[in-house]
């Protein structure tokens, strides 16, 4: 028998924080809108307690633009 993976139509992007970034920011260059900042809070709640406390290196997953 031999199975057959369908890949995801929307596969999971990801953005690695740089130095200053804000997550108004990503959301606005990455998602086309600076209000979106919540989603993708939201999407990353495994790894951010605080939308202000982003750090150098974070990998962020970005929701569906």
């Amino acid at each position: 028998m031999t199975s057959s993976r369908i890949p995801d139509a929307h596969p999971m992007r990801t953005y690695v924080v740089r130095k200053d970034d804000t997550l108004s920011g990503i959301a606005e260059s990455e998602l086309g809108a600076q209000d979106r900042w919540r989603e993708l809070f939201d999407a990353n709640r495994d790894v951010l307690d605080d939308p202000d406390a982003l750090h150098a290196g974070q990998v962020l997953q970005l929701p569906a633009a």
